[in-house]
């Protein structure tokens, strides 16, 4: 039995990418141009410059805020937050710290992990600026200034995560939450989410609400995909505990590690810099401006129907499982998509059943999301009524909307083309019944004996000679009615 518990923060941080302009200046938000393009003097830190708020990224940010039960701000205010990098041109950060309040403070969120609801206080939320973005190579790096500017959301957690599941199954929560707000794309390959994991164990009796409990935090920066979180933090764990085992643990500093995906493990970068060492001070050039309560109340009915509120629509409305449904919220498009097909009165069982195994296996194969295929739910609908109608058997329709995926082409041109088609004709199929019962004559003994799964052999016969055109059910009943009246 363990004798340690893990304590969780993170610190999540996603670009708001539904924006037109950086956050300060007026230059493309946009991740996809090319290097060193989008970029205006005041990215730059050039002298002379001025920056300028972007009210469309405050009202996301507050909107973010309002979603995660924050209380927001009277006044906003935005500080410098001061250090050096080369990614960093002006020398600082316009970001905004806990004092004066940013956009959000002392919220919580539900999220489901495994079977369970849990909740997670929030410390803060607050809107900053993007760095650039480094390239390193082997004997030089590059800096594309297009990302420095970028309005970035900064989540603070406080330590109430205990697991790696648990630390991932918020992180996906939060993403489908920005994706449905309309806040953010929320896509870690083009580098809009990224990670910090914050680390310590102690002794699993002691009382965790008890600071002066808590083991040495350990911060893992950058982390940028979930994977790699619940990689880092299992991995961070076990190092913590090994330390303890062997008695070292309390000579530990408070340090900053980053994540070694080829070696599987965090590597030490530094003693970890405190606040106070970044000297931050109330941005000069932004004048603190108040937040309307009828503002407030504007974003608040803006918001729309969240991942949360969609799982318990189909779940209570459409009458799916718990299970699809959350695979079905888990990304905004497949939902999207979900809800179009059943808008063209396709059956909400039958669409969820397509979705979640079919099609959501042939993409998870693919590593493709539901925007990179042809399919639309048009076609998925006359697919399913093919189907419903007994004009292709089941089986047939995996085949086609395989081939369909693959080729690009509708369902319904692929079966007209190859002339697929299921055979209903009740006599037709009573003579290749007949026919595999002469074939077959020790079946019939043996169903009479007790062997009724012999039905399934002999229905696979039947298709084999009508190379899968007959009507399995029918071939089914036919079946059984022979044995039966033999």
């Amino acid at each position: 039995m363990t004798k340690y518990k893990a304590l969780i923060g993170l610190e999540m941080h996603c670009e708001i990418s539904e924006t037109k302009t950086k956050v300060f200046s007026s230059a493309k938000n946009s991740y996809d141009d090319t290097p060193n393009s989008n970029i205006r003097p005041v990215d730059m830190g050039f002298p002379g410059t001025l920056p300028v708020v972007n009210k469309e990224a405050v009202r996301l940010a507050l909107m973010a805020s309002i979603i995660l039960n924050c209380k927001q701000p009277e006044y906003m205010y935005f500080e410098r937050k001061n250090y050096y990098y080369p990614d960093l041109p002006k020398g600082y950060q316009i970001t905004q710290e806990t004092k004066p309040a940013p956009v959000g403070i002392y919220g919580e969120l539900e999220y489901d992990c495994k079977d369970e609801t849990k909740k997670v206080r929030i410390n803060n939320i607050h809107l900053e600026e993007d760095a650039a973005s480094l390239d390193h190579y082997d004997s030089y790096s590059t800096i594309n200034y297009n990302r420095a500017g970028v309005p970035l959301l900064e989540l603070v957690t406080y330590p109430d995560f205990h697991s790696a599941d648990e630390a991932v199954a918020f992180l996906e929560t939060m993403r489908s939450i920005y994706q449905y707000a309309g806040i953010s794309e929320a896509d870690s390959k083009k580098g809009q989410i990224r990670c910090d994991v914050n680390v310590s164990i102690m002794e699993i009796d002691k009382d965790e609400t008890k600071e002066e409990n808590w083991g040495t935090k350990v911060e893992i920066k950058n982390v940028n995909s979930f994977g790699g979180v619940r990689d880092a933090i299992n991995y961070e764990i076990q190092r913590q505990i090994d330390l303890k085992e062997d008695g070292t643990y309390d000579e530990m500093e408070q340090q900053t590690r980053r994540w070694d995906e080829e070696t599987m493990s965090t590597i030490y970068m530094r003693s970890k810099v405190d606040a106070i060492d970044y000297k931050y001070f109330v941005e000069p050039n932004i004048p603190k401006f108040k937040i309307s309560s009828s503002w407030i109340e504007e974003i608040k009915q803006s918001i729309p129907v969240l991942p949360r509120e969609r799982k318990e629509k189909y779940i209570k409305e459409y009458g799916i499982t718990d299970y699809d449904a959350k695979i079905i919220i888990k990304d905004k498009n497949i939902a999207d998509f979900y809800e179009e097909t059943i808008n063209l009165g396709v059956n909400p069982k039958s669409a969820s059943n397509w979705l979640t195994s079919n099609i959501l296996g042939y993409l998870n194969k693919f590593e493709l999301t539901i925007k990179d295929i042809s399919l639309t739910p048009q076609m998925l609908k006359e697919l399913i009524k093919l189907v419903e109608e007994e004009k292709i058997s089941s089986k047939q329709a995996k085949k086609v909307l395989t081939e369909s995926l693959d080729t690009k082409k509708s369902p319904l041109d692929i079966v007209k083309e190859k002339n697929i088609t299921q055979n209903t004709n009740t006599d037709e199929i009573q003579k290749i019944v007949n026919e595999v019962l002469e074939e077959q004559p020790h079946t019939i003994q043996e169903y009479k004996n007790g062997k009724t799964n012999i039905t399934d052999f002999l229905v696979g016969q039947v298709m084999k000679k009508t190379k899968g055109k007959a009507n399995p059910s029918i071939a089914m009943n036919l079946i059984k009615q022979e044995l039966e009246r033999r």
